[in-house]
């Protein structure tokens, strides 16, 4: 004869994160306000399609992203924005192989893959809290360069019936030559957020590893809508942020690195070849009345793969508001 055993409740976990939780249900305090909303790829996709016949794969291409600009959203990687992703924050980075900075994910479009859409990068988001007051993320950077070419013609001579051409079927990644580059964020309140970058050389021998934080806004005032301009300047070695809506933010970053500012605008002189509506060019950090894109690079590492394989764990940085 069965008998009915009273089922034991687990004990209520009352952690900080729970807190943050309640905090930001009941008291609405933005605790999510911030988090991964950053795409990893906006070229060749619906939101910035405007042809005239539905082909988003061809109207905005990867070559084209890195100097045209998105309007209904951004993309980079190990990146966080605000939940209407008017500013960004991301890391570009360059090996001194590849032709350009990697600032956004590679992938084959639907006509160039043999099955289709196919990001080709390998990446993982390694940890978050629900409010995203702790995120934790890992790219794998190859140090030889990128063979973008290569994916697009190898795939496009296979068959349906054949395997995709992966990243890893190019050797790149032989002897373990690549980067593991962690992106870490923690919260100590709803808007003020730490950064911590720490770069790991798997491979043999010493390599060399740029790091570009980048922080811009994103383009809402070139469309025709008498959006307001925000702007970004460097006051006393960090980049401040400001916009109508926002409010002001700071970046700041442990010790001098240089910053670099620039227009997050499309270069037509690059894509169509007429005259662009704002300068072409990277400019040392300075008050500016137009809207820059800061870049503050880190100088390059002559990393090792020692063990343990840390190469760098690199000063910290800070967004806050002001």
């Amino acid at each position: 004869m069965a008998t009915n055993v009273p089922q034991s409740t687990p004990p209520f976990e009352d952690c900080t994160e729970q807190k943050r939780l309640n905090d930001a249900r009941e008291a609405g305090i933005p605790w999510k306000q911030w988090g991964p909303y950053l795409s990893e790829r906006q070229w060749g996709t619906v939101r910035e399609d405007y042809s005239q016949d539905g082909n988003a794969w061809d109207y905005f291409t990867h070559d084209q992203a890195r100097s045209r600009a998105y309007r209904w959203g951004e993309d980079g990687i190990a990146g966080v924005s605000d939940d209407h992703q008017r500013l960004c924050f991301a890391l570009a980075l360059w090996n001194e192989r590849d032709p350009i900075l990697k600032e956004r994910m590679f992938g084959l479009t639907n006509s160039q893959g043999n099955h289709g859409e196919d990001v080709k990068e390998y990446y993982f988001y390694v940890d978050s809290t629900p409010t995203h007051s702790y995120m934790k993320y890992l790219y794998k950077y190859p140090q030889r360069a990128y063979p973008y070419a290569d994916l697009v013609q190898t795939n496009g001579r296979r068959s349906r019936e054949e395997f995709e051409y992966e990243l890893v079927d190019t050797g790149i990644f032989d002897d373990n030559r690549y980067f593991d580059v962690f992106v870490e964020y923690a919260k100590a309140g709803p808007d003020d957020i730490l950064i911590r970058v720490s770069v790991h050389n798997r491979g043999p021998e010493a390599a060399r590893l740029h790091l570009l934080p980048t922080l811009w806004f994103r383009n809402t005032w070139s469309w025709g809508d008498a959006d307001p301009k925000p702007v970004l300047r460097e006051e006393r070695g960090a980049v401040v942020a400001s916009h109508p809506e926002l409010g002001d933010f700071t970046l700041s970053c442990d010790g001098a690195p240089e910053l670099l500012f620039t227009e997050n605008d499309t270069n037509n002189e690059r894509l169509w070849g007429s005259s662009s509506a704002t300068p072409r060019k990277l400019n040392p950090a300075q008050i500016r009345e137009r809207t820059p894109s800061p870049f503050s690079p880190i100088p390059p590492v002559n990393t090792t793969a020692s063990s343990p394989s840390i190469a760098a764990a690199y000063a910290p940085m800070y967004l806050r508001t002001r």
